[in-house]
């Protein structure tokens, strides 16, 4: 059973990129909401399109309960999770944001993360705690919402998160909200005792009228009973990040342990407002010409510094290194003296060689952090 799209197809104009994004990726619909599946997550974050054009296929209650049954505890997951998983799951639109934001996020944002859900203070985080991650995020949409169409918006959001959200605003509107802020920053701004507590009211009648997800039934058990703990959602976190990589690595490694500087290279630069890459690639040709080889730990520590990339760049800003080129001693220190992650003398001379473009030895900060601060988010800056 296939759902038609032709009635629906407009709604992208209402949407935000991200939104969009969602909505291309996604195959499945049950009740008239979207869902990816494990398979789905993935192709969104690493490739540009959908490897194959397919309509969003309906779930029966059936099929989404026997997808759910198969759905492992936490403490069985591992960095195969999604791929193991495949077609076998669904994520509703709130975790794909979700996930986004754990991919670019320190292991120490993580301790961060389960303290916001962690209202009462237990250690533990249950359902109903999670929950209001999809008030926070939904309340987020729809400060930034697109004006037109109010019966298309309505279309959109029943579409992206199943239910017709009130009008009764829960997240304080401040002045300083007409900034556009990440998602990140949205969960950790709005989570103040008395913000919790007001959400945390209606979390029962956000998951009465909600459908349970691969997330939900993994996290919290097939009843909804069970409580996460940091260790457990830590390595959920850990893992999801390594999966991502791995991922990246192996499709440009054909097996071997190693991937090409060219091709990290090319790793490095999609999603990001870089247009033409050639200039770089043949830079790094020319000065690189004997391919040695990027390993894997080598390219995990390197997406581990940019994810503490704000964390670098104070300790530039405090190196006074801003308004100047730096060089290779000064910036692996400066990495390391931000984030704690070593990163090889041949990794290091590697990024030179991509982004030093003048030839001079020397990185230009502000051009270097701009075009990974892109990176990072994956060309939704």
């Amino acid at each position: 059973v296939t759902e038609n799209r032709s009635d629906l197809e407009d709604l992208h104009l209402y949407a935000t990129p991200r939104e969009q994004r969602f909505r291309r990726f996604a195959s499945l619909e049950f009740e008239g909401q979207l869902y990816m599946t494990p398979y789905d997550f993935i192709q969104a974050v690493t490739s540009d399109e959908p490897k194959r054009t397919k309509k969003w296929r309906s779930l029966s209650k059936q099929e989404l309960n026997q997808i759910l049954m198969e759905t492992p505890p936490v403490w069985k997951g591992s960095s195969k999770l999604f791929r193991n998983l495949n077609e076998k799951g669904v994520i509703s639109y709130t975790e794909y944001l979700f996930l986004l934001c754990i991919l670019t996020k320190p292991h120490a944002g993580f301790r961060i993360a389960f303290n916001m859900f962690d209202t009462d203070g237990n250690e533990m985080v249950d359902k109903k705690e999670f929950l209001v991650l999809q008030e926070i995020f939904r309340k987020k949409n729809e400060k930034r919402e697109r004006k037109g169409d109010e019966e298309k918006r309505a279309m959109l959001r029943l579409q992206l998160y199943g239910y017709h959200p009130s009008t009764n605003s829960v997240v304080k509107t401040e002045g300083e909200d007409l900034v556009p802020r990440s998602y990140w920053d949205t969960l950790r701004r709005s989570t103040s005792q008395a913000l919790f507590s007001d959400l945390a009211e209606r979390a029962d009648d956000i998951s009465s009228s909600l459908s349970d997800t691969t997330l939900l039934v993994h996290f919290f058990g097939k009843k909804g009973k069970a409580e996460l703990n940091f260790e457990d959602f830590y390595r959920f976190m850990d893992n999801l990040q390594t999966e991502v990589l791995e991922i990246e690595f192996l499709s440009y490694s054909n097996g071997m342990n190693t991937i090409s500087e060219e091709d990290f290279a090319h790793i490095l630069l999609r999603y990001t407002n870089v247009e033409n890459t050639s200039s770089y690639l043949e830079n790094l040709r020319c000065t690189i010409p004997e391919e040695k080889g990027i390993t894997f730990d080598e390219f995990r520590s390197f997406f581990q510094f940019l994810n503490n990339l704000e964390d670098f760049t104070i300790a530039m800003q405090m190196y006074n290194f801003a308004s100047r080129s730096i060089g290779q001693d000064e910036f692996k220190r400066a990495v390391y003296v931000a984030t704690g992650v070593k990163l090889s003398p041949h990794l290091v001379n590697t990024v030179f060689k991509i982004f030093d473009v003048d030839r001079d030895d020397q990185l230009s900060y502000k051009e270097f952090i701009g075009i990974m601060k892109d990176r990072l988010n994956r060309g939704f800056r």
